[in-house]
């Protein structure tokens, strides 16, 4: 259901509530305000105090920026646009939820980053698969992405948060969004998703995308809504419109060649050499960019499925002929549109898309992976500082920050955040960013075994983790605000508790991750997937071992040495400033004692009744237990590493003991983690039952009981 105009609302809502009379939005018929207003009008509701006396309006100005004047009781909010604005009625919304309206100072507050996206790999359909679509979390989200609600409920959460980009990622979604005058057979009516199971022919899938879709997959679905072609475009529509409202833009990002849902009509193919398909391609760009006016653009790829005899310069002038002369040709009808082009620098490099691309007209910027596939390890990923002097104010880069790190667990540490953000690179670089996974889907919660809402539907992941967006959005916005801010949030959202105390254990336990990631290094999801000590059971190492801890690497760039190294560095007597295994253990330990006392002292205060709190404490004391697990598995691999050199069995018997220890602190996690969620699907490491690992986890005893010192490094996955 609509909202009222502002002024029929107001007016409604002064009957009730005198003071609302005093709210005043100017211009009354904007969105964005309407928004502010119902958020300010709803939170005061909530903490049962009048709606004070704020007035909004709009000044030419800056995109985003608003000040905020203060006059005794009254508040002032003028934007620099009706974003601006919006974002200023917010700030007031959680003042007053937060309690802190009556010492709220004058300000000036603009973005310090322009454009702050969310990565959102889309389950649009089985015939048009995401990357992540041979998971759990992506089969259970396939209905929810054609339901409005859920997107008027993310879009909404995402302003709050101060995000204002929303990439949306799929192999080949035209199918399902556009019709091709061209080729009127390929557009898809209906969502359907597969009923086989995906879980017993997991290693078959491939990790670039390839063989997504397979017969038996076709053969065995369901159509989860009956929905026409036409009925699909007006709702991306609305969601576009809701996204505009919200001061949102809305970008669709694919991989290529993929060419799903075509069913190989009109004899369309992979092949780049394919006229038809080049063809096909060309027009379902122009109408994509016709048919949606609220589009803000497109990124693209040049990898994954593009093997082309002349490499990056064949690649370039594929896309160029496709996405690059479809877009032109749908902005020679709308000259006066602006349709930003992302196109990733993957697999491809900037000479070759530079000499192609030098004619798009509109605005027209890279893309990079930040920190690969793990947002969660470094406070400053050092792989693009190589690229970065390349990198050009007329052509700035976008920061495609990935986790594949946490799809579980509650994380919140602002100090981690606002250091990693304020290394980022600065405005004449960087475009923005937008963080996301690959493996998991950030849609609603099919993982959590306690996520039905009071309405009876699943909560969103973003509700669960909610801290963690709320920290990324905010700071990035504005880094300079303190601790203190978000250890009130965290007070707010759960009185019973110390807030002081609270924060504390959310950030000693959010170290945890990013600590052995640093450690334990591996790229990409398919190589390590830190919840579940696990990568990819046939491609790469599977669940890592000691062996695996012992002969590891750590993560370029962090001055943090691996136990190969750091050996080496003791017997040539070097004086040691790297951060040592030893000391890699010792700081997992200290986090996880932190957090388990911490946790301990807070469950003697909280309210029963406070279920969110409940769940929160059971992720931060998992977190601690597998931080003490790693902690055991390092100090046995370092004990491992020792005896094989020196076949002393007093350090065997060491070894054993730590991973014994390793062993015990597993089970304790498994048991947590089983208690608040269930085992799924991921698309890149296969099925994750962490309950289940812990037979993987003892084995690591028999390797070193049964280890025969002298034994040399293995070579390659394993």
């Amino acid at each position: 259901m609509k909202q009222p105009t502002l002024i029929l609302a107001l007016l409604t809502l002064a009957l009730t509530h005198p003071a609302l009379a005093a709210l005043s939005f100017q211009p009354a018929d904007s969105a964005p305000l309407k928004f502010a207003a119902a958020e300010i009008e709803r939170a005061a509701k909530d903490v049962k105090r009048p709606v004070p006396d704020v007035s909004t309006s709009v000044a030419a100005g800056a995109a985003q920026s608003y000040r905020i004047e203060r006059d005794g009781a009254k508040v002032r909010v003028i934007g620099g646009d009706a974003v601006g604005a919006m974002y200023g009625g917010l700030d007031i919304a959680e003042a007053i939820r937060t309690g802190t309206l009556d010492t709220l100072k004058d300000s000036d507050n603009k973005p310090h980053i322009e454009r702050r996206g969310i990565k959102f790999n889309i389950p649009l359909d089985l015939r048009t698969p995401s990357y992540s679509d041979n998971s759990s979390s992506a089969q259970a989200n396939i209905s929810e992405m054609w339901d409005l609600e859920f997107w008027h409920e993310l879009i909404d959460r995402m302003a709050r948060d101060r995000y204002n980009v929303l990439t949306l990622w799929n192999l080949h979604p035209f199918p399902s969004i556009v019709k091709v005058p061209e080729y009127p057979k390929i557009a898809l009516d209906d969502v359907w998703r597969t009923t086989a199971d995906l879980v017993k022919p997991f290693e078959s899938f491939s990790p670039r995308g390839t063989g997504m879709v397979k017969p038996w997959m076709l053969e065995s679905h369901e159509v989860v809504k009956r929905i026409t072609i036409d009925e699909k475009i007006a709702f991306w529509r609305a969601v576009m419109d809701h996204a505009h409202d919200r001061g949102i833009e809305v970008y669709w990002f694919t991989w290529n060649v993929f060419t799903n849902g075509t069913s190989g009509q009109y004899n369309i193919t992979d092949d780049l050499d394919n006229a038809t398909t080049r063809d096909y391609f060309r027009k379902s760009l122009r109408e994509t960019v016709l048919t949606y006016p609220r589009l803000a653009g497109i990124g693209i790829t040049s990898g994954e499925n593009m093997d082309h005899k002349d490499g990056s310069k064949g690649k370039e002038e594929w896309l160029w002929a496709t996405y690059g002369e479809g877009i032109s040709d749908a902005l020679k009808r709308q000259p006066e549109r602006k349709f930003r082009l992302i196109h990733r620098l993957h697999e491809t490099g900037l000479s070759p898309i530079l000499n192609q691309w030098r004619d798009y007209p509109g605005p027209f910027e890279f893309s990079y992976k930040y920190a690969v596939a793990h947002m969660y390890a470094s406070r400053a990923p050092s792989f693009i500082k190589d690229l970065l002097p390349e990198i050009t104010p007329e052509h700035r880069t976008w920061l495609t920050v990935r986790n594949d790190d946490l799809y579980s667990f509650r994380w919140g540490d602002s100090d981690f955040a606002r250091a990693f953000i304020n290394n980022m690179p600065g405005s004449d670089k960087l475009a923005g960013f937008y963080m996301g996974p690959d493996g998991y889907i950030w849609g609603r919660d099919f993982l959590s075994r306690d996520a039905v809402s009071a309405d009876g539907r699943r909560q969103l992941v973003w509700d669960r983790q909610w801290f963690s967006f709320n920290l990324w959005g905010r700071l990035s916005f504005d880094p300079t605000l303190p601790e203190a801010h978000f250890q009130r949030l965290l007070g707010t959202r759960h009185p019973s508790v110390s807030a002081e105390k609270l924060f504390a254990a959310s950030q000693a336990s959010s170290r945890i991750i990013p600590q052995v990631t640093r450690y334990n290094w591996g790229g990409i999801d398919l190589h390590w997937y830190p919840e579940a000590n696990l990568s990819h059971p046939n491609q790469y190492k599977g669940f890592y071992t000691v062996r695996h801890f012992m002969e590891g690497k750590t993560m370029p760039g962090e001055n943090v040495r691996s136990i190969s190294e750091w050996r080496k560095d003791l017997s040539a007597k070097k004086a040691i400033t790297a951060q040592t295994p030893p000391e890699v253990a010792a700081a997992l330990e200290r986090n996880a004692d932190t957090t388990l006392q911490l946790v301990t002292d807070l469950r003697t205060q909280a309210a029963s009744t406070d279920k969110e709190l409940t769940l929160t404490l059971g992720d931060y004391e998992a977190q601690a237990w597998l931080g003490r697990y790693y902690a055991a598995k390092i100090r046995g691999a370092i004990d491992l590493a020792e005896f094989n050199v020196s076949a002393d069995a007093a350090t065997q018997a060491s070894s054993i003991k730590h991973l014994e220890n390793a062993l015990a602190h597993w089970k304790q996690y498994a048991a947590l983690y089983d208690r608040q969620y269930t085992p799924q699907l991921l698309n890149r490491v296969g099925p994750t039952d962490i309950p289940a690992l812990t037979a993987k986890a003892a084995e690591d005893i028999e390797i070193v009981r049964t280890w025969k010192p002298g034994t040399s490094p293995a070579k390659g996955k394993k």
